[in-house]
């Protein structure tokens, strides 16, 4: 199958995902496009960081399409939006220049770790006390920047981490999940200038290439995960959400086991 299918299969595959998790898709992307950058034998000092780059850029437009679906059906909390928004670019800007100096197998393994981790909470959905709330702006600050800084790490839009810690807090779900795809757009957008300023000057990058983002493959994600994601959106206020989110699981699970596998 040629490479650009595969890219546009699973730019739909994470449109669906994130306008239905609000996850932003990087969470699938990442294991899928180290794995094809491998089979282009990019080495994997590079295709990890690639991997994570290009993840970050298609986020930007996948989270374009869910925003302006979720706030068509008024499911996003604006207010909460700006208290963290900015802590989020913050720490996603920050990380994503670093984490370019990062080495690459050790990425994936950190990856892989996070996966299992991701999992693990999104299957057996612990439930929150009753009376826990969002913490004060303080608080609220430093838990932005660090989502902000792990997501853009991981390549992942941050709604893997924000809409756990909305659920710890008592946010209703399905608008912690439409409140973490709006969050996404800019941690997506400065992790990916992190990312390209981090690869620009790294001599062997394929020259199709932007810093550590693959135009072709941002390219051919990107433009059927924004025509999918409007359907995850869509799904989300449909299906039962709980029984999604462990098949999802399940299916991270064993990502996950491959990458670490493959990391050893």
């Amino acid at each position: 199958m040629n490479v650009i299918w595969i890219y546009l299969l699973s730019g739909a595959f994470a449109g669906i995902i994130s306008g239905m998790l609000g996850v932003g898709g990087g969470i699938v992307l990442v294991p899928i496009l180290i794995f094809i950058f491998g089979v282009l034998a990019i080495p994997i000092g590079m295709a990890a960081h690639m991997a994570i780059g290009t993840s970050l850029s298609t986020i930007i437009f996948t989270s374009m399409s869910a925003i302006y679906a979720q706030h068509r059906r008024k499911a996003i909390d604006w207010n909460l939006t700006r208290k963290l928004a900015l802590a989020t670019i913050l720490g996603s800007l920050i990380s994503g220049y670093l984490s370019g100096l990062i080495p690459g197998l050790a990425l994936k393994a950190m990856f892989g770790v996070f996966l299992v981790a991701a999992a693990v909470q999104m299957f057996f959905e612990w439930r929150p006390a009753p009376h826990r709330t969002l913490p004060g702006p303080v608080a609220l600050l430093g838990i932005g920047t660090g989502i902000g800084a792990l997501s853009a790490m991981l390549g992942i839009g941050g709604g893997t981490l924000t809409v756990p810690f909305f659920n710890w807090c008592n946010v209703d779900l399905r608008r912690a999940i439409a409140t973490s795809t709006a969050l996404g757009f800019g941690l997506a957008a400065f992790g990916t200038i992190g990312f390209i300023v981090s690869g620009l000057h790294r001599p062997g990058l394929p020259s199709d290439s932007f810093g550590y983002v693959s135009l072709p493959a941002m390219l051919g994600i990107a433009s059927t995960a924004v025509i999918f994601a409007p359907f995850g959106v869509h799904l989300s206020h449909r299906l039962p959400v709980r029984q999604l989110k462990r098949l999802f699981a399940l299916l991270l699970f064993c990502l996950a086991v491959s990458m670490l596998v493959n990391s050893i």
